[in-house]
C-alpha cells in the first residue's frame, strides 16, 4: 500500500467514514497518514498531494469532493516557506487563503481542521494563548491569519496553531531539522538567533494530538506546541548533538542584525487548553532530542517498510 493512498481514490460507498488529509507529502500530513491505522482505525483516509489533486483547481476539487464524499477534512497543505511567500505574495494568498476558504465552504456541514502557525503573532510578549490578538509581521503570517478567520466563521470547524515541527519527511526537506542537517552536511556554518524564541515539537506528537482532537470532537481554536520556550540558537545546539556531520558549526546572532523582513522575537505558545483534551503530556523538545537517535531510525525503518509494501489496487 502506498503511503499516499491509504484509501482508494475511486467512487465507492465507504465502509468507514472518509477523511481527507491535504499536504500528504508534507511533514505533518505524512505523520497523520502513518499514524492513521493505529490512532484513527475508524477512518478511511485519503492522502492528497499536488500529484493526485491540485487544490487550486476548484473544479477538480469539487468533482473529487462529490466523488469521494469525505466526512472530515484535515487541511495541512500550505505555502509555508516565509521567504517564498514574501517573494510571491499573490500565489501565497491563493494557496493559503483562497484554497482554505474553498475547502471550508465545501465542508460547511463537516468537521474541518486547519493547521495554522504561531507566526500569526508579532512576538511582542510570547506565551500566547488562544484569546490573544493576532498581528502577523510576514506575508505568510498574514495569509494564515486570514485563513483562520475564514475557517472559524463556521462553529463546526477547528484551527490548530503549531510551531516548528521536527522529524523526518518523505522527501527529506520539509522539517526544519532536516534543513539544518543538510546545511551542516555541506559544511555550512549556521547563523542562529539567540533572541528569537519558538516552541518546537516533534511532528509525531503533533499528529497524535490532532487525531485525539478529532476523536474528542470539540471544534474551535487551539495551540499545539512543545512545552519549552527555546531560542533558535538553543534549538540548534540541541540538534547539533544528533548531526551526522563531522563538525556542525553554529554562529550566534541577533534578530537586531537581521537584514530582511521583520521577525517576531517570541512566538512561544501556551498550550494549556489543548492539554486538557490529551491523554498524554506535551513534551519538552530537549526530551525528544535525547531520545531521537533511536526514534528517528525506527521512523526511517517504518517508512521504508511502507514504501516497499506492494500496492495492488486500482488507483482510480
Amino acid at each position: 500500500m502506498s503511503l499516499l493512498d491509504h484509501a482508494d481514490m475511486s467512487k465507492r460507498s465507504h465502509p468507514r467514514p472518509c477523511a481527507w488529509i491535504t499536504g500528504a507529502r508534507g511533514l505533518i500530513g505524512h505523520r497523520l497518514l502513518l499514524q492513521a491505522p493505529t490512532e484513527a482505525p475508524e477512518w478511511d483516509v485519503i492522502g492528497l498531494t499536488r500529484e493526485n489533486l491540485e487544490l487550486t483547481d476548484r473544479q477538480a476539487v469539487e468533482a473529487f469532493f462529490r466523488e469521494s464524499s469525505p466526512d472530515l477534512i484535515i487541511h495541512c497543505a500550505a505555502a509555508s516557506r516565509s521567504p517564498w511567500c514574501e517573494a510571491h505574495p499573490r500565489l501565497a494568498y491563493e494557496i493559503n487563503v483562497n484554497v482554505t476558504r474553498h475547502l471550508a465552504e465545501l465542508a460547511s456541514d463537516l468537521p474541518f481542521l486547519l493547521l495554522s502557525s504561531d507566526l500569526v503573532f508579532d512576538g511582542s510578549h510570547g506565551n500566547y494563548t488562544e484569546t490573544d490578538s493576532v498581528n502577523p509581521l510576514s506575508v505568510y503570517g498574514e495569509t494564515k491569519a486570514e485563513a483562520e478567520h475564514a475557517v472559524l466563521a463556521n462553529p463546526r470547524h477547528t484551527v490548530v496553531r503549531t510551531s516548528l515541527n521536527a522529524g523526518r519527511s518523505p522527501d527529506g526537506n520539509r522539517a526544519f531539522n532536516e534543513g539544518m542537517e543538510r546545511a551542516w552536511q555541506s559544511g555550512e556554518r549556521l547563523h542562529l538567533f539567540k533572541d528569537e524564541f519558538r516552541s518546537p515539537i516533534p511532528a509525531d506528537v503533533t499528529a497524535r494530538a490532532l487525531w485525539q482532537l478529532i476523536r474528542v470532537g470539540s471544534p474551535g481554536l487551539y495551540h499545539l506546541a512543545g512545552t519549552e520556550r527555546l531560542s533558535r540558537l538553543q534549538i540548534g545546539q540541541l540538534l547539533a548533538r544528533l548531526s551526522q556531520a563531522a563538525n556542525p558549526q553554529i554562529i550566534p546572532t541577533s534578530i537586531r542584525d537581521f537584514d530582511g523582513p521583520p521577525r517576531p522575537p517570541d512566538t512561544s505558545l501556551n498550550c494549556a487548553k489543548i492539554q486538557t483534551l490529551l491523554p498524554f503530556p506535551l513534551p519538552k523538545f530537549s526530551e525528544w532530542v535525547a531520545s531521537s537517535p533511536k526514534l528517528l531510525q525506527r521512523e526511517q525503518d517504518r517508512q521504508q517498510e511502507c514504501l516497499e509494501e506492494p500496492d495492488d489496487r486500482d488507483p482510480g
